[in-house]
């Protein structure tokens, strides 16, 4: 397909739950870079919200039908089931149709080296949602690091922890780990990369999982992660839906101080709540929750960073129009899965 020329870019959204109508519709329908030509969902009553919020999309309910109008489109973007990835993504890459998925990306690495293998012989683009690096708290930790104020940090807390006993009410309920389902490759796949974002390749790992849900078939409730980085950093992350009680977002020694952040991000909740992008308080974190950085009995509040989600499709648009690099090269979530997939293989 090559470079885009003229705005806006056509995109279909495959999948209308959480993440294709919280995330991804409201984002490419406040860019002027995209148009939201097409929306997929197979259930009705998705499929008369997606109507309704976007009556100028047209509404689809299966990939057959997408796929016949593709000489329309330039994009497509997957927020499905990880399960589903590959088949979805290779057949839109088979149509010369560049490519968003979700994370997790694939529910393997060999898969993934697939799709980017063919991606890069049919000429498109491929990339992944990690929108998480985008975070409020995450571009503020990354400020942080960048001002010296921890001097030589040595150990890294990370955690997404919720309290959902009776379950998340969707697939990660229920998907095996075959197909990508888990604790683990979920919110691992955002934990995992933020660490080595910030520190760095991996030079060890290792975990624990277990399933602590209602449905004992499915794969992990929680996981712990630690990870050796190359830098000599240590990083250790939590994901956790059965936390009655939450620890810190982040919490990071150095040799001179400590940061220390509670809460998570809430761009999630304002996209939910159909707070636009181009509100005034997006992105905007309270100052109560900011982090605290200093030594015990002397800390400061940190002004957060605004939480920046609109930034992935920014890039994207630009790396589209042959301007600039995609918002995240695929090689990163393909590292995050060979770390999964070694925990795994150790647990």
């Amino acid at each position: 397909m090559g470079t885009i020329a003229a705005a806006p870019i056509r995109t279909a959204v495959v999948g209308f739950g959480i993440s294709g109508k919280v995330f991804h519709a409201p984002l490419v329908a406040a860019s002027p870079d995209f148009s939201l030509d097409v929306i997929v969902t197979a259930q009705p009553e998705r499929a008369a919200e997606a109507a309704r919020r976007y009556p100028q999309a047209r509404i689809v309910g299966t990939a057959e039908e997408l796929f016949a109008l593709s000489a329309d489109l330039d994009l497509v973007i997957l927020g499905t089931p990880p399960h589903t990835h590959f088949e979805m993504a290779a057949a839109a890459i088979a149509r010369g149709l560049h490519v968003v998925v979700d994370k997790p990306f694939v529910p393997t690495s060999a898969l993934g080296e697939e799709l980017v293998s063919r991606a890069d012989d049919a000429g498109v683009q491929l990339t992944v949602f990690q929108n998480r690096r985008w975070d409020a708290d995450f571009l503020t930790l990354r400020k942080v690091l960048a001002s010296g104020a921890l001097g030589e940090v040595t150990s890294f807390e990370s955690r997404f922890e919720w309290w959902r006993p009776e379950g998340f009410g969707n697939w990660r309920d229920t998907v095996s780990l075959a197909e990508g389902g888990g604790m683990l490759h979920d919110l691992g796949a955002h934990l995992i990369d933020q660490a080595i974002q910030l520190f760095g390749p991996v030079e060890r790992s290792y975990g624990e999982t277990a399933n602590r849900g209602p449905h004992p078939d499915a794969a992990d409730t929680e996981a712990f992660v630690s990870l050796l980085h190359e830098s000599g950093v240590r990083s250790r992350l939590w994901m956790n839906g059965m936390a009655a009680r939450v620890g810190p977002r982040f919490h990071v020694l150095g040799s001179e101080a400590a940061y220390t952040k509670w809460g998570l991000d809430g761009q999630e909740p304002a996209l939910a709540a159909a707070m636009p992008p181009s509100d005034p308080a997006y992105g905007l974190d309270s100052q109560e929750s900011w982090g605290l950085l200093g030594i015990d009995g002397s800390t400061r509040r940190v002004p957060a960073e605004r939480g920046d989600y609109p930034q992935f499709y920014l890039q994207l648009a630009a790396a589209l129009r042959g301007n600039g690099h995609l918002p995240v090269d695929p090689a990163g979530p393909l590292e995050v899965l060979k770390v999964i997939e070694g925990i795994h293989a150790l647990a």
